[in-house]
């Protein structure tokens, strides 16, 4: 019988957790930058990149260890982008999950140093993976499918945009395509890497990749009118940093009201795309929407 995803979170989140912090405990590497890199690791969240790729192998019914290094090395990379992201040259965040930002810790070089190895382990752990489903084949889909979304054709490209957006007044598609590459990719490489594990068809796929796009967005959207409506307690960070930064936002461009009307519309668009995988069970994934849509940080 399928767990309610409240459930299923609280069994797999706690193994991601300790799992992607023991990863880098067994590297053979300056205890300096393995100490900072675990720092971020530990910062907390709701890993909700790893529960993807885990809610889309239990939808298929498929067992969910293989997917165990694959989940890790998506929040590595998750990880080392929130680092680089709150650098003074980025958006010189002090904050981050209310712990200070891993720069204020370990100074900038370290910080950059201890993203860079995050990226670049990543890789290390999908390619060296042994469980015995996954088979080589896999692997080669999955780099390619994460090294595309974490690259110039995705957050880079997205981080990219959106610096040179600043004190610019974006255009709705202008503003989507930033929150399409700077977030999204990685939640869809994060929902396509469990689809390639599961052994999703062609068709599933191409839905999938559709639920993932509309999730994308609702997550930004979500992001937006937090960082209006929420508080530095709840969020871990400052609020109101989109306007410090002068950040277009879908507030800003739709009004509040909008913005919320938008959300609604992505949500229903992704539940959509979802229900055309037609998979065994979508409880979860659908679950894991709502708590997206629903998120107070």
């Amino acid at each position: 019988m399928m767990l309610d995803y409240a459930t299923f979170s609280r069994e797999y989140k706690s193994v991601i957790e300790k799992e992607v912090v023991e990863y880098v405990r067994k590297l053979q590497a300056p205890s300096s930058v393995k100490e900072a890199m675990i720092y971020s690791l530990e910062a907390g969240g709701k890993r909700i990149r790893p529960m993807l790729t885990f809610a889309v192998l239990a939808s298929f019914g498929r067992d969910i260890e293989r997917a165990i290094p694959i989940a890790a090395a998506i929040e590595m990379i998750h990880t080392y982008s929130l680092i680089h992201d709150d650098l003074p040259s980025m958006d010189d965040d002090d904050l981050r999950r209310g712990k200070p930002t891993n720069h204020k810790v370990f100074g900038e070089a370290v910080a950059i140093l201890a993203g860079d190895a995050l990226l670049t382990y990543s890789f290390q752990l999908i390619a060296e993976t042994t469980h015995s489903e996954v088979t080589p084949e896999m692997k080669l889909e999955l780099i390619s499918e994460v090294s595309k979304s974490a690259g110039a054709e995705g957050m880079v490209g997205g981080q990219i945009a959106d610096m040179e957006g600043e004190n610019k007044q974006l255009t709705l598609e202008q503003l989507e395509y930033i929150h399409e590459h700077k977030t999204g990719k990685l939640l869809a490489a994060s929902i396509l890497s469990g689809a390639i594990l599961a052994g999703a068809s062609a068709e599933q796929r191409q839905h999938l990749r559709q639920f993932a796009f509309h999730l994308g967005l609702a997550f930004q959207i979500r992001d937006d009118i937090l960082d209006i409506e929420g508080t530095e307690e709840v969020l871990g960070k400052r609020v109101g940093s989109d306007t410090t930064n002068h950040k277009s936002t879908y507030p800003a461009l739709l009004t509040l009201q909008g913005a919320k009307e938008k959300l609604a519309e992505q949500v229903q668009l992704a539940q959509d795309a979802l229900a055309e995988t037609k998979l065994p069970t979508m409880t979860l994934l659908s679950e894991l929407t709502d708590l997206i849509a629903n998120r107070n940080h």
